[in-house]
């Protein structure tokens, strides 16, 4: 089957931007509906993104999980995002989905998202953090950024806005790192930001 075959979709998500957001988290794409367990950003229940963020900023992995219901505590992460100045969206805003699946291998880009005309609605933000290989490599190529090393971060320009981008380890659980890890690194990305 060619490419040309595989029909594409768009992305079914809002950006989530709060007015005093400070940092630009950005996926790859959301993963298939069937996979979802709520209608959020990271909706996948085995990605570790909202466990990550529990043991950042409350010391508990389980606070932002709703174990009984197979789901996350939504109300409870936007009201976190929106008190601590954290934008969601994803770096394409099409993609064909190659082997039917969430992987970024798999995934080509058919329009990627206008990440300049995020930011005019982000007055504050001067952080991007890319959670996933392909939103990491959007940003690099678009914007002449050199991929930092893992827990590093490079600057660049985008518009006249000076802006950094960090590269964190990957919060899917196929990306091999417990989660204290994985949550340290994004625990001393928050710090230099002054958001945690």
């Amino acid at each position: 089957m060619n490419d040309e075959a595989i029909s594409f979709e768009r992305h079914p998500l809002k950006p989530f931007l709060p007015e005093n957001a400070r940092l630009l988290m950005l996926g790859s794409f959301p993963p298939p509906r069937h996979r979802w367990c709520m209608d959020f950003f990271y909706p996948n229940r085995t990605n570790m993104m909202w466990e990550i963020m529990g043991e950042v900023f409350y010391g508990d992995s389980q606070r932002l999980v709703d174990a009984e219901n197979k789901t996350f505590r939504r109300e409870a992460i936007e009201m976190l995002l929106k008190e601590r100045g954290v934008a969601l969206y994803d770096a394409a805003v099409a993609v064909r989905r190659l082997h039917g699946n969430a992987s970024d291998k798999f995934l080509e880009i058919v329009e990627k998202t206008d990440i300049l005309n995020l930011l005019e609605q982000l007055p504050l933000c001067h952080d991007i953090v890319c959670t996933g290989q392909k939103a990491s490599e959007v940003v690099c190529m678009d914007y002449g950024v050199r991929l930092p090393k893992l827990g590093g971060c490079a600057s660049f320009i985008i518009g006249r806005r000076e802006m950094r981008l960090h590269r964190m380890p990957s919060s899917s659980r196929a990306y091999p790192m417990p989660i204290k890890e994985k949550a340290a690194y994004y625990r001393t990305m928050m710090l230099s930001i002054g958001i945690l």
